[in-house]
């Protein structure tokens, strides 16, 4: 299992310079992974500042060498496909092949309405398979079209392609037990479930873990999909325990789990703090 770092991008986080340094303080502490928010605003909170994901990608892919990078999870209907999947390109190509982008429906409906977008849910959904097809389509290096009912292109051409082949990892975001998110990432190669489970409202178990990897492997399999696949899931594990940590989260690794995301609800500061002690460890 690999460690990674689930990251805001608000208030005393949303200066790209910060995330820059935080990113290759992280890679220097050991940590496989950091991934940072897409949002556009806080609705509780408008005026504090938010920082645009590309631009702060870019700062953190010129700041490190290794560390894989990452949005968890950028809500694919509120964006044009054919721009996610430029700016997605050039953030590979300039990092050297180490994007994982994370897509979803969108969480908060404000980020839709107040902009005049559609937030109905099975618009976002349609939105979202077109948009997924899209990125995969102009990430081939060759002429692409697509007729759907929300986006049309014709013969689209995007230039440079991802520095990975065939493409850029797409993990999907959902909330188990809802079998349509999973039944999507299925398809593609990782998934990025909420934290809580969608009925009990309680942190995902390792045993909610395991029964979701098994659903997505018997789908995989029905489909004849092979090649990996990744299971992420944020959590915060002690910090002043750090055999309990590990017991923790070799569990989550045992019942599948292949990305473990730390987060934390304190200051910049007690963040930095928190990643210069570098990521838990699995349990001998």
């Amino acid at each position: 299992m690999r460690f990674g770092l689930d990251v805001p991008t608000d208030e005393e986080f949303s200066d790209p310079r910060a995330l820059a340094e935080l990113a290759a303080e992280a890679e220097a502490a050991g940590w496989d992974g950091f991934f940072i928010w897409d949002t556009l605003f806080k609705p509780e909170q408008p005026t504090f500042a938010v920082a645009d994901p590309w631009i702060a990608l870019t700062a953190i892919a010129l700041r490190t060498q290794s560390i894989t990078l990452g949005i968890m999870v950028t809500p694919l209907p509120r964006h044009r496909p054919w721009l996610v999947a430029r700016q997605a390109a050039m953030i590979d190509q300039l990092s050297g092949g180490r994007l994982i982008l994370g897509v979803g429906l969108g969480f908060k409906e404000e980020e839709f309405t107040t902009f005049g977008e559609e937030a109905d849910l099975r618009v976002r959904a349609a939105k979202l398979d077109e948009g997924l097809a899209i990125l995969d389509g102009l990430w081939q290096g060759k002429p692409f079209s697509h007729n759907g009912e929300h986006y049309q292109l014709e013969n689209a051409l995007l230039f440079p392609m991802p520095a990975q082949k065939p493409r850029i990892p797409i993990w999907l975001g959902g909330g188990w037990p809802r079998r349509k998110p999973f039944q999507r990432a299925a398809r593609w190669d990782g998934v990025y479930p909420l934290s809580d489970h969608q009925r009990t409202h309680q942190q995902l178990s390792p045993a909610d873990i395991r029964e979701m990897v098994t659903y997505i492997q018997d789908i995989r399999r029905g489909q004849g999909i092979t090649g990996p696949f990744d299971v992420a899931l944020a959590g915060m594990t002690p910090r002043d325990d750090p055999q309990r940590a590990a017991e923790i989260v070799s569990a989550y690794a045992d019942a599948g789990l292949t990305w473990r995301l730390e987060y934390d609800q304190g200051s910049l500061s007690d963040y930095r703090a928190f990643v210069r002690q570098g990521p838990p460890h699995l349990a001998d």
